[in-house]
């Protein structure tokens, strides 16, 4: 198995770094490289494991998403999120798995309302992957990466519970609704205990490179603890990397800077990974399908796909609409959507990787020892929706932002927060300096530091300045430069100089790797403070 892996893995990073050179859409340019390798003959057939994606894809994508949302954009806008996340989700399995159960006959109402809760939820890679690749607004980005961390949750528990109905296990709905409460319970319970545990343990940890293997190994133990008690584990992961990420700016910088630049080489690496599996599965699809009429599945498809758009535009514009309608207190608190925004919201509803593991992982037969009623179907629909979503909404959904005139550019918004955030730190920084100076005996040295630090000050708060400035669309394109960037140019010319002189020094023996490393390591933070701005 690891060598029919890692032809796909090795492949998947390259076809990922040329897309990315190439300024193309990462996610599209894999979906359709494995479509077209999987029609290839001469490539053997790579089938999903689904215990690959569940507990070895999924966890750590989850984790990174985690740690990267904002608990404070979440919280606020926790009324959306929670309709999109668990009230969507159940809309759709309902209707899909009535569409389904009229438009295939194999299917039985079980095995329809499984097919539904496997195609429910968009999926946490694709609506993060693609959504940062469009430039999606930070608004819609929030309700999309909190509906996508959430609704796994809400979708695989009712998968759960449809999929033991059909295979002949005794249930019904009081029992269907126990178990999605109680996975959800433990889910929370199971996240917020790992939470506290790997908070304390990392804060008496001093050593970077343990509190990062920590930080890798935490979303599979999660995922699997929460799974054997029967909470979510999806639900368990992502709590915990909340309460981690809101505790990750007091980590030690080295943390901070090691944890960032390895979890984007794994969440690329990862996702790359699962956007060329959802295209090489063609060949499996296919091969289940024989003595199938066409004309059947055609039919089902197109019933399929169109259900799942109505139902998430029918329910994205009523509940952003209907409840501002209904309630002061929504108006007062929460921002009035545009019809551009909620239409992009509606728009952005790309499946994944998950809903083909869940498909994947429907037994061939009950326990009665029959066939699954219409699992070549019921796979080949997964595959039509995910692969569908995938291409017609990221093929699409630039040109609908531009043809909106939806606002895409956050930068100058930022650039004002960041630069009065950052005069209220230098002047935080000067206050103590000045206490500090203040409370100790004068000498030489201590005021040619102090005037040094505030020189230093000065050109932090010049350079959140001069990023305002180029980014302020009134600003004279032949404007001179300013002293921030004057510095800033220069003392990279300076640092690239002294780079290569410590380098010249290693290579005529006069300091070995290990000395040049330490020392590149101190240019390495400069020059990261100076690309800050």
């Amino acid at each position: 198995m690891s060598t029919t892996l890692l032809g796909p893995l090795v492949a998947a990073v390259l076809i990922a770094a040329i897309a990315r050179h190439r300024k193309l859409s990462a996610p599209l340019v894999l979906v359709i490289a494995g479509l077209l390798v999987g029609l290839i003959p001469a490539v053997p057939e790579i089938r999903m494991r689904p215990e690959l994606v569940l507990f070895v894809i999924l966890p750590p994508l989850l984790w990174s998403a985690g740690l990267e949302s904002s608990v404070i954009s979440l919280r606020r806008n926790k009324r959306p999120i929670m309709l999109l996340a668990v009230g969507l989700p159940l809309a759709t399995t309902v209707a899909v798995g009535a569409v389904a159960y009229y438009t295939v006959p194999e299917l039985t109402l079980a095995a329809a309302l499984t097919l539904g809760a496997i195609v429910a939820p968009p999926d946490a890679v694709s609506a993060t992957a693609i959504g940062r690749r469009v430039g999606l607004p930070r608004r819609i980005m929030t309700l999309l990466s909190g509906e996508s961390l959430l609704n796994d949750a809400t979708a695989l528990t009712v998968y759960k519970v449809s999929l033991a109905a059909a295979i002949g296990v005794a249930t019904g709905w009081g029992m269907g609704l126990v178990t999605f409460v109680l996975a959800a319970v433990g889910g929370v319970a199971v996240g917020v205990a790992f939470g506290a545990v790997i908070v304390t343990i990392r804060a008496r940890l001093t050593d970077p490179v343990v509190e990062s293997a920590v930080g890798l190994l935490a979303p599979f133990v999660i995922y699997l603890v929460a799974e054997e008690v029967h909470g979510s584990g999806v639900l368990a992961v992502v709590v915990a990397a909340l309460i981690l990420g809101q505790r990750f700016t007091r980590a030690h910088y080295a943390t901070r800077m090691q944890d960032q630049a390895v979890w984007r080489a794994v969440q690329l690496v990862l996702e790359s990974l699962a956007f060329l599996l959802i295209g090489l599965q063609l060949p499996a699809v296919v091969t289940n399908l024989h003595g199938v009429r066409f004309a059947t599945l055609a039919v089902a498809s197109l019933a399929v796909f169109a259900t799942l758009l109505a139902v998430r535009g029918v329910w994205v514009a009523t509940f952003a609409f209907a409840p501002r309608l209904l309630s002061a207190k929504i108006r007062r608190t929460e921002p009035a959507p545009t019809p551009a925004q909620v239409f992009v919201l509606a728009w952005a509803g790309m499946r994944g990787v998950v809903s083909l593991a869940a498909a994947f992982a429907v037994p061939l037969t009950t326990l009665s020892g029959e066939p699954f009623p219409g699992r070549p179907q019921l796979v080949f629909l997964t595959f039509v929706v995910v692969v569908g979503t995938l291409l017609l909404h990221g093929l699409t959904l630039p040109w609908l932002i531009r043809r909106l005139g939806l606002p895409t550019d956050q930068d100058r918004t930022d650039a004002i927060a960041a630069t009065s955030a950052q005069d209220k730190a230098a002047l935080a920084a000067a206050e103590r300096l000045d206490e500090v100076l203040a409370a100790t005996e004068p000498s030489p040295a201590s005021e040619r530091a102090a005037e040094a630090l505030r020189s230093w000050n000065t050109r932090r708060r010049n350079a959140a300045r001069e990023r305002l400035r180029r980014l302020d669309p009134d600003a004279e394109a032949d404007s001179d430069e300013t002293a921030a960037a004057a510095f800033r140019r220069l003392r990279l010319e300076t640092l690239a100089a002294e780079r290569a002189a410590l380098i010249a020094e290693r290579d005529h023996g006069r300091i070995d790797d290990q000395v040049l490393r330490r020392l590149l390591h101190g240019l390495d933070l400069e020059e990261a403070s100076l690309n800050l701005d």
